[in-house]
This record gives C-alpha cells, sequence and structure tokens, in this order.
C-alpha cells in the first residue's frame, strides 16, 4: 500500500484538527482536574457528523472505512486531549458495529441513526472481574423468560463511560458452559438500556483519564427484551471477535497520536529552555531519545496503517492489528516517558501536560489485550508456535 494520505483522508484530519483547535490545553487539564465528561467535544464531534464515520450513509453514518476513522482517532488524541479525547468518541465510532454487521434491518434502524448523531450514549460491557481476557469464561446470565424475553444478571468490570452512558452493549451467558461443545457457544450479545433501576454504576478511582469514567456494573434482574438480541442466540462472542482487530487498529492509532503529543511538547521545552547558557535541545543526550522516540512512532503509524488498510480490503489481519497496538503502545510509552525525562522537574508537574499524556498513556498498553497475550498471539499466527494459553 501506498503511505501518503488520499485528498479525502487529509481533508478528514483537518476536519478533526478543526474541532480540536477548539478545545485547548487548558480544556483537558481541567476536564481531567474535576472528573467531567467531555460533553462538549463529543457534541462538537457529534455535530461534525464524525461519530458515524463506519456506519453505513443509511443510518446516518459516512461509510467510510477503518483507515479514516483510525486517522480521525490519531488527530484526536495528539491534540493534547490524549486517551480522554479518544475515549469519549471511541465506543461511537467503534462499539456497533456488530449490530451494523449482524443486526436484524429494523435494529439497524432503531439504533444506529441516533448513535451516529450522538444522541445516545453507549457503553460496552464485556469485562468481568474473575474472568479477564478469559472471556469464554464470562458468568453474567441472561436468562431466557417464558415470553421470550431475559433477564441479565452478574458483574462486569472496566466498563468506560457508564456514569454518561444510556444503552449498553452487553454480552452474556445464556447456555450454562457445561451445556456447549465448545467454550466459545453460548454467550449472548444484547443492545439495552442501561436501567439504573437494575444496574448499580460504581466508579472505579484509577491512576489516568479523569475526565472519562471506568466502572463496576452490578446487575439484578435487568430486564431486556428479545428484541435486544443481536444475532442468534449463543453466537455473541463470535459477533464480538469480528470487530476486535478494528478496535486493535484504534487503540494503535490513539497511542501513536498520545505518543506524538507528548514528542510535540518535549521537542518544543527543548528548543526554548536554556541551562548553562544554551538549549538543552542542542546536548545530544537530548536529541537522540527525542529523535529515537520520533523513529518508533513512524514505525508504529505505519504498521498500524497497513493493519487498517488490510481491514478495509476485507483480508486476515488479526497478528498485524495486534503487532500494530504492541508497537504503538511501547512507542508511546517510551515517547511519554522521554517527554517528562526532557521537562526534568517540570514534567512532573501537571500544568506542563506530560505527566497526563505518561498516566494516560497506560490505559492503551494495558488494554484491551495486554503485551503478552499479543505476544503469543503473534508467535503462534505468524511463527506457528504452539498454542500456549
Amino acid at each position: 500500500m501506498g503511505y501518503r494520505l488520499t485528498d479525502d483522508q487529509r481533508a478528514i484530519v483537518d476536519a478533526a484538527q478543526r474541532i480540536c483547535d477548539r478545545f485547548p490545553l487548558d480544556y483537558w487539564l481541567r476536564k481531567d482536574r474535576e472528573h467531567e465528561f467531555p460533553h462538549e467535544f463529543f457534541q462538537a464531534v457529534a455535530e461534525g457528523g464524525w461519530l458515524g464515520i463506519c456506519m453505513p450513509e443509511e443510518y446516518g453514518g459516512a461509510n467510510l472505512g477503518v483507515t479514516e476513522a483510525a486517522l480521525f482517532l490519531r488527530t484526536v488524541a495528539s491534540n493534547g486531549g490524549a486517551q480522554a479525547a479518544a475515549s469519549t468518541i471511541h465506543m461511537n465510532i467503534f462499539g456497533l458495529q456488530p449490530v451494523v454487521h449482524f443486526g436484524t434491518e429494523d435494529q439497524k434502524q432503531r439504533w444506529l441513526p441516533a448513535f451516529s448523531r450522538g444522541e445516545t450514549k453507549a457503553c460496552f460491557a464485556v469485562t468481568e472481574p474473575d474472568t479477564g481476557l478469559d472471556t469464554t469464561k464470562l458468568k453474567v446470565v441472561a436468562k431466557k423468560q417464558a415470553d421470550g424475553n431475559y433477564l441479565i444478571s452478574g458483574k462486569k468490570v472496566f466498563i468506560s463511560t457508564a456514569q454518561v452512558a444510556d444503552h449498553m452493549l452487553i454480552l452474556a451467558r445464556t447456555t450454562p458452559i457445561e451445556e456447549v461443545t465448545r467454550h466459545s457457544d453460548g454467550l449472548s450479545l444484547f443492545y439495552t438500556r442501561l436501567d439504573r433501576d437494575y444496574v448499580d454504576v460504581r466508579e472505579i478511582d484509577k491512576l489516568g483519564r479523569g475526565a472519562v469514567d471506568t466502572n463496576e456494573l452490578f446487575i439484578d434482574n435487568l430486564p431486556v427484551s428479545k428484541d435486544s438480541l443481536i444475532g442468534e442466540e449463543g453466537k455473541g462472542l463470535k459477533y464480538i471477535f469480528h470487530g476486535m482487530n478494528a478496535e486493535r487498529v484504534f487503540v494503535a492509532a490513539e497511542q501513536v497520536g498520545i505518543g506524538q503529543a507528548a514528542l510535540r511538547h518535549a521537542v518544543e521545552y527543548a528548543k526554548e529552555r536554556k541551562v548553562f547558557g544554551r538549549a538543552i535541545g542542542q546536548n545530544q543526550g537530548i536529541q537522540h531519545p527525542l529523535a529515537h522516540s520520533w523513529a518508533e512512532l513512524e514505525a508504529a503509524n505505519h504498521m498500524m496503517m497497513a493493519a487498517a488498510d488490510l481491514y478495509d480490503r476485507g483480508e486476515p489481519c488479526g497478528p498485524e492489528a495486534n503487532a500494530a497496538k504492541l508497537l504503538a503502545s511501547e512507542a508511546c510509552m517510551r515517547a511519554c516517558q522521554t517527554a517528562m525525562l526532557t521537562h526534568g522537574g517540570f514534567g512532573y508537574a501537571k500544568e506542563y501536560h506530560v505527566e497526563r499524556y505518561m498516566r494516560e498513556a497506560w490505559i492503551g498498553y494495558i488494554a484491551p489485550v495486554t503485551p503478552q497475550l499479543v505476544l503469543s498471539n503473534i508467535a503462534e499466527r505468524k511463527l506457528g508456535l504452539p498454542k500456549s494459553y
């Protein structure tokens, strides 16, 4: 593939940049300090029509590819909002792809247009306290009732935006694991209202991304209509896996963006800060780590674009998407650390922003899949080594 952006892709980057220009660094610093969701930023992206960038046109979207969405998210993350800005819109851009691909026409008409316009916010409820990345062992249960509807009960954890969401995409077990041939069967996917009468949402106090909440959900007999079931009962995990490669690409794009923001701040500071009568950026001890970060971020960006291109052409891209996420998150972490060291003691001060980038970089490094599991996947799929987990 060629790595030069098309005119249309450059226009997308420019549009994202214009939105970001309306939200300066002080806005994101304030949102982080006050733990306040960036509603104004979310609304600005919605008004521009960008929440539906990957949605079909007939449901209010732009019908563009993962590549274009990744470019938008990279730009958002690189402009000071970092992971907070990306997480504000990540679910709306990515989350309802299972509905796009596996939902009924009625479901698409009912859910997607409002989602694309930003009139509804949703959270993605998959992770549970005791299962980690072993998704086949999920314990939240959806019990089918005599009328065909369901009651969902159980616990979910690390659920972003649940404080502000009015809907959730939730994976629950509809057939006991002992009764299925494969552990991946028996899990079903639902899109339903997040009804606080049946769901206790408790925020988790965490290291970074104070502007966007992370939560535990305690669900007690949440009534869910049979019309909320996406696709076939018991096939929900397959529907979730279908979109995971796209999410890996998006996370890679966001990590590249955060790294670029940190590098930009560090370079500006290195040019201005004078010690012993000259700019610290004149010293090779400062120059070389910054130059190395630039090279690592560029390499990760190329891997991200390659994986996105494979996805958009409908070709297998699991290891490539995983590799993009791995390389981008590692390059981002090193860029943020280098930026803090370049600032010296001021790197530890919130007003210089780089410590916020460092805190938020951890999210994309750990989630949605750890570096170790990515390496295991690549070892198995690309190197032909035995499965280790």
